[in-house]
């Protein structure tokens, strides 16, 4: 996936404000989010994100080669997050529909909080060129993949009902996660916790024997 270049030169400082300023990456990133929420990737223009970071074309093309990169990378931070805590999850010293359940909650959680990245995403994902299409499936199918091993555990020890093939129960719990970027609200009556609890707690008595 995308990742900032950090090599120096080439636009690498820009304004540097009182009190120290904020690296330019995560800027150019942040500026680039709340356009690509608020008016889409297609209708932002690499020009409006620069200004809206306060740097110049020339660091953004530093640090990132394209306006393709900044999509990309907004999906792979929310990712690298996800793995780091499922791989952690998943590796505790814990019973299986433990470990499970937290994971399943923690995805759900890890989403909400960031909201506009993966609205972003899964809004824009076809607009990334082909290869970076390809390596994002890719990357979304390992994380996939880990969360499968844990289903399949507890279906290879008696935990889990084995009836309910592992690769659709990933899918019906990835299915309510990829949804919550079209429906949930932060000024909603579930907190991002509950709305995790429920759908984890739904994924864990489908599984029951």
């Amino acid at each position: 996936m995308a990742t900032p270049k950090t090599t120096p030169g080439g636009g690498a400082k820009e304004k540097a404000g009182a009190g120290g300023a904020v690296p330019v990456p995560q800027r150019l990133m942040a500026a680039a989010t709340r356009l690509f929420s608020e008016r889409g990737y297609d209708r932002t223009s690499v020009q409006e994100i620069v200004e809206a970071a306060g740097v110049t074309k020339g660091a953004l093309y530093h640090y990132f080669g394209s306006k393709d990169d900044l999509l990309h990378e907004i999906y792979g931070r929310l990712l690298r997050l996800q793995q780091d805590r499922l791989d952690a999850y998943a590796d505790a010293e814990q019973p299986v529909e433990q470990r499970l359940r937290r994971a399943a909650a923690d995805v759900v959680v890890t989403t909400i909080d960031n909201l506009d990245d993966a609205r972003i995403f899964f809004r824009s994902m076809h607009q990334l060129s082909p290869e970076k299409q390809k390596q994002v499936r890719a990357e979304r199918r390992l994380y996939h993949e880990r969360f499968r091993d844990l289903v399949q555990e507890g279906q290879r020890t008696g935990v889990f009902n084995a009836a309910t093939p592992p690769d659709l129960v990933v899918d019906y719990h990835f299915g309510s996660v990829h949804h919550l970027s079209s429906w949930y609200r932060p000024d909603g009556r579930l907190t991002p916790q509950q709305v995790a609890d429920h759908l984890a707690d739904l994924l864990l008595r489908a599984l029951r024997p």
